[in-house]
């Protein structure tokens, strides 16, 4: 009598042998033949960043949306596709989340109420009603003379006195109207760039000696303005978030959220060339 395997024995069970996001990027590095500090140098994003995803660690980033952004910036850097790492990240993180509308973002610039003019006619009504009340009074009171002293008894009569003509006012001039917004009163021999977050975004910005003009997060609401004399290159990591401006005009840009873009600017028109 032979004894064989159960069954049981020969069954399969079935394995996700898809290797960690961070080990993938890791291995596709080491291919390409580039430091951790290489690829951050020409993706901005700073080494401890790229040593925790590296680590499968994502609690750096700032989220999950900066963590696909990261992600997406780096698999490009190293030569690798970001959409199945984008989805293996969604998959195990609980998935992308829906979009935020834009539409509320600018309700409040929409309503924005006119400022009141001021009424001048009231004004000169009320300027004349006071001055014919002020005669009325005074010719009321001279009609008293002194005491004992009558018109018949020979008294002179007090003469009534002129009524004035009231006062026209001055014609006020009208407000010189602005021949632009406050933004575009901008130096034309600097250039400035002018961000804006509608939410929270990680914000790098150098002058064009390689100075570090700001590197951080804006919250929502935040304002920032830099200036340089020839170039501001920037790194927007969540560049859905900001609402941008250059040298005082408003670059108009189809940003999504979670987005990383490396924008540079120079004097001039954001939009010639």
């Amino acid at each position: 009598m032979s004894i064989g395997n159960s069954p049981e024995d020969d069954r399969t069970f079935p394995s996700d042998d898809r290797e960690p996001i961070g080990r993938t990027l890791q291995q596709a590095r080491i291919a390409a033949g580039l430091s951790v500090e290489e690829v951050s140098a020409s993706t901005r994003v700073r080494i401890p960043i790229v040593h925790g995803i590296e680590e499968d660690d994502f609690s750096r980033c700032g989220g999950d949306v900066y963590a696909r952004g990261h992600i997406r910036t780096l698999a490009r850097a190293v030569g690798l596709d970001p959409s199945p790492l984008i989805e293996q990240y969604d998959a195990e993180h609980g998935g992308r989340p829906s979009p935020t509308p834009a539409a509320p973002l600018f309700e409040a610039e929409r309503i924005r109420p006119e400022p009141r003019r001021p009424n001048w006619t009231a004004a000169m009504v009320a300027a004349i009603v006071a001055v014919v009340g002020f005669v009325g009074f005074t010719m009321f009171n001279g009609t008293d003379g002194p005491k004992g002293t009558t018109a018949a008894e020979g008294g002179p009569a007090p003469a009534p006195e002129k009524a004035s003509s009231p006062a026209k006012p001055k014609p006020v001039k009208p407000a010189p109207k602005p021949t632009g917004s406050a933004i575009a009163a901008v130096p034309a021999d600097k250039v400035t760039v002018k961000l804006t977050a509608d939410g929270k975004s990680w914000i790098s910005a150098k002058a064009s000696d390689g100075k570090m003009l700001f590197d951080g997060f804006l919250q929502e609401g935040d304002t920032k303005t830099f200036q340089d004399d020839e170039q501001v290159d920037l790194v927007l990591g969540n560049a859905g978030a900001i609402e941008l401006y250059v040298n005082g005009k408003k670059v108009s840009g189809k940003f999504e959220d979670g987005q990383v873009e490396r924008l540079s600017y120079t004097k001039g028109d954001p939009e010639a060339g």
